[in-house]
Formats: C-alpha cells, sequence, structure tokens
C-alpha cells in the first residue's frame, strides 16, 4: 500500500479526517447554494489552522466535512470556528429564508462528528446519521 504522505520539518504524516454537523433540529435548510457557501467560508481560513480541504458535500440537514490537517492542528478549536464563523455568516447572509425554521442564534447542532478517515465505515457515519434524526 502507497501513502500520500506530507512532511514536517522532522515529521512525516498522513492525518485525514471526515467531519459531519448536522443542522439544529435536523431542519432541511442546507440548499446547494449554502452549501457552496459553507465550502467558501471554510476556505477562507482554513489554511491558519494547517487544514486542507478535500471536499465538501451534504443533504438538507447535514454536510460531510473531508479535509487533511497536521499534526500540530488543533482540532476541537478549529470545529468550533467552523461551526461559529459558518453559522453567523449563513444566519446573516439568508436571515430572512431561515428565520421560520430556525429561531434565536443556532444553526448547527451542539454535537459533531469526527472519525479519522482510516476508520470511516458506511454503517458508522449511518449510525451516526440516523441518532441525530431521534
Amino acid at each position: 500500500m502507497e501513502y500520500d504522505l506530507d512532511s514536517g520539518s522532522h515529521s512525516m504524516y498522513s492525518l485525514h479526517y471526515h467531519l459531519i454537523l448536522t443542522t439544529k433540529y435536523r431542519r432541511g435548510v442546507l440548499t446547494e447554494e449554502r452549501t457552496q457557501f459553507i465550502h467558501e467560508i471554510i476556505c477562507g481560513f482554513a489554511d491558519n489552522y494547517g487544514v486542507e480541504l478535500t471536499n465538501l458535500d451534504g443533504e438538507d440537514d447535514h454536510v460531510h466535512i473531508l479535509f487533511r490537517a497536521k499534526p500540530t492542528t488543533d482540532l476541537v478549536k478549529f470545529i468550533n470556528t467552523v461551526k461559529g464563523a459558518t453559522a453567523r455568516r449563513i444566519r446573516n447572509e439568508y436571515a430572512d429564508e431561515l428565520k421560520t425554521d430556525l429561531w434565536g442564534d443556532s444553526f448547527w447542532n451542539d454535537s459533531y462528528c469526527l472519525i479519522s478517515t482510516g476508520q470511516v465505515s458506511l454503517d458508522m457515519l449511518k449510525q451516526y446519521v440516523d441518532n441525530q434524526r431521534e
């Protein structure tokens, strides 16, 4: 098996992650346009965290974010920034359209799912998405 390795001054690594965020109350408020908007927001600050966004896709009530990171990346800080920045920008940009589905300052569910891609399985992802619907 051949690895696509990144390197630092004294290290070699390959850190790939799959982040799943669900909307508050699992409301179906994510359109293709809003998902693209989220992608652009994250790309705007990902470099500051040593992160490379490799893919972002989803459905109307959740997004899948695939990214590469450095060993020094503070993943919790990055995820909190993703959730905070995207929520603020989307609520500002689409305030009138969202006010009937989401109220208050909430956009994302409080929880998230982060999986290293070496451990990803379709059953694991389905289990998380299904549990969020309950």
